[in-house]
Order: C-alpha cells, then sequence, then structure tokens
C-alpha cells in the first residue's frame, strides 16, 4: 500500500522539476521588450513539447519499473510459496534507523551467513562472500564522478582556474604582501644601518628627490652654490653613506640647512643619499671649490668616516635656505 501511494508522489515531483526549472529560467532572463512575437512563441512550444516528453518518459520508466516489480513478486510467490510471503508481510515493520543501517551496510543477518560462507575457516574465522557496503560503494563512484567533473572543470576548460593559474595568482598576492611589509622595513633605516643602494629604480628616485629640493642650493648637477659641492673628494661632515644619511637627517641649522626626517621618508633619504653619493668625480661645469676634508673611503670604517667639523680656507658661507636635504658637507 506505501509503495502505490509513493510512487503518484515521486512521479508528479519528478514531473514538476522540468516546469520548475524553465519558470526558474524565465524569471531570471527575461526576454527584451522588443524582441519578436513570433520566435518567443517557438520557443516557449519547443519547452513546452520538451517538457510533455519529459514527463512521458518518466510516466513509462515509472510503468516499467512497476511492471519489474509485479514480476519479481510473481516470482517470489512460485518459489517461496503463499505461505511465506504472507508471513513476511506480518512481520512488524522495522525502524527508520533499521532501515537506514541495512540500506547503508548491506550486511547478511547472522541466521543467513551459511548462505555466503565460502568453505574457508581459519583458527575459527570464517570467510564471508559479503558484498561491499553501499556507502563505501557510493563513496568509490562518487569520487571517480568528482574526478571526472574536477577534470573537465580545471583542466580542459575554462570554468575554474588551472594549478597554475592559481600558483600565478598566490605568488602575484604574496609578492604584493613582501612589498607592502619591505615598504615598512625600508623606513626602519636609521644612519647606523643604512645601506647605498644601486638598483636603477632607486637611483632614479633619489635624482628626483635632489633635483625637487636639493638643487637650490647644491646645484642640480651637485656643483655646489649657496651649499658646498658634492662631487669632489672633499666632505665637511664626513663622506660615506652613513655620514650623508646622517646629515640629511639632522640637517646642519647653524649653516642653515633644515633637517628633512619630518618631511621624507627614511627610504627616500636612502635613496636621495646614495644618488648623491654617484655624484663623485662627475666634475660638472662651474663646480665649487672644495670644502673640509678629503674623504678616503680605504681609510674609513666601512662605509663610515668619522665626522668632521674642520672647514678648509674657503668656509661655507652660512645660510638661511631651508629647500636642501641632500648633504651639507
Amino acid at each position: 500500500m506505501k509503495n502505490k501511494c509513493l510512487r503518484p508522489i515521486l512521479l508528479a515531483a519528478t514531473s514538476l522539476l522540468p516546469l520548475a526549472t524553465w519558470a526558474q529560467d524565465a524569471t531570471t532572463t527575461a526576454a527584451p521588450a522588443n524582441q519578436d512575437f513570433w520566435p518567443n512563441t517557438l520557443g516557449n512550444l519547443t519547452l513546452a513539447v520538451a517538457g510533455v516528453v519529459i514527463v512521458g518518459a518518466l510516466f513509462a520508466i515509472t510503468r516499467l519499473f512497476t511492471a519489474v516489480v509485479k514480476m519479481q513478486e510473481i516470482q517470489m510467490l512460485r518459489e517461496k510459496g503463499i505461505e511465506e510471503i504472507v508471513d513476511a508481510y506480518r512481520q512488524p515493520e522495522q525502524s527508520w534507523w533499521d532501515r537506514l543501517m541495512k540500506s547503508m551496510t548491506n550486511a547478511v543477518p547472522v541466521n543467513r551467513e551459511a548462505d555466503i560462507d565460502l568453505g574457508h575457516d581459519y583458527d575459527g574465522i570464517r570467510e564471508l562472500d559479503n558484498k561491499m557496503p553501499p556507502w563505501w560503494l557510493g563513496l568509490f563512484y562518487g569520487s571517480i564522478i568528482f574526478s571526472a567533473i574536477y577534470l573537465f572543470a580545471f583542466h580542459m576548460s575554462d570554468i575554474g582556474p588551472s594549478s597554475k593559474e592559481e600558483y600565478d595568482t598566490e605568488m602575484a598576492t604574496a609578492k604584493a604582501e613582501v612589498n607592502a611589509y619591505l615598504a615598512t622595513v625600508a623606513d626602519a633605516v636609521d644612519e647606523n644601518n643604512v645601506t647605498a643602494l644601486t638598483e636603477e629604480q632607486d637611483i632614479a628616485l633619489g635624482k628626483t628627490i635632489f633635483e625637487t629640493n636639493c638643487f637650490t642650493c647644491h646645484g642640480k648637477l651637485g656643483e655646489g652654490g649657496i651649499g658646498p659641492n658634492l662631487t669632489d673628494d672633499f666632505w665637511i661632515h664626513g663622506g660615506g653613506i652613513q655620514n650623508v644619511f646622517k646629515t640629511i637627517k639632522n640637517g646642519v641649522p647653524e649653516k642653515g640647512m633644515i633637517s628633512w626626517s619630518d618631511q621624507l621618508r627614511a627610504s627616500d633619504m636612502q635613496r636621495v643619499a646614495s644618488y648623491i653619493l654617484t655624484l663623485h668625480g662627475t666634475n660638472p661645469a662651474n663646480g665649487k671649490a672644495p670644502q673640509g676634508e678629503k674623504y678616503d673611503p680605504a681609510t674609513a670604517t666601512g662605509a663610515t668616516a668619522t665626522d668632521t667639523t674642520a672647514t678648509s680656507a674657503a668656509p661655507a658661507p652660512d645660510s638661511t635656505a631651508t629647500a636642501a636635504p641632500a648633504a651639507n658637507k
């Protein structure tokens, strides 16, 4: 009785699926108002015919399934007799949990193990010809279906990114994070750990900063003006990247050079100091006379030379100009 009631319900539910899907497509992809009437009508008729065909096919499958079930019942009736069939129907109904476990495990009852005994006995352990549990078979076949879908989606089509595309995306993200971190680390530079930069991009940025802020006092080519010449071997406050960076950072207030630590980032001061070192030996026209002491990198400790306040016979004139972040040598 339950099967007879269940079949019409399943048939009705499955027959409504194509209509529900068609209705959803119709609402989500509404046709523009300017489309012709006949193409719309033809499309709707095609969908209606397809729905009827699908419903008819489902109905035919249901009828076939019913016929197969009846044939099996007749065969069981012939083999076991009416009494055994009646006794089977009179047995108490199993709970939903028992039915679920039976369908999931496909286990053979203990009183029927003799039917599947293979005759192999090992120290009292008998070998039975049990079938694979349905849950295991479901996972096995499901994994095969999933692998086929995954292969098509991620390796044979553009539905999903391939492994290489995911790798490239993650590497780009990681590079952006590293650059963001390095940007914060670059500003942790001071006169004690600063090093001369040699990358072309850094030198170009340092040149831009110099030509924007420093040329007023030191000349566009570093030849000197109000401030000292930055291209010769003589330095008032010591040569080398650390001393030049320190002079830019702290300034020389008594000479009119302000501290640029509040206006330039540490990384920018490192770039402009590195650019200043590249001006050495360029000998531009109209270069100012040397000032300070001669700086010899060979005798200096690493990149640091002892600061010196000694001046030459021609000391730099005092100035109130505040536009030069470059080292006041």
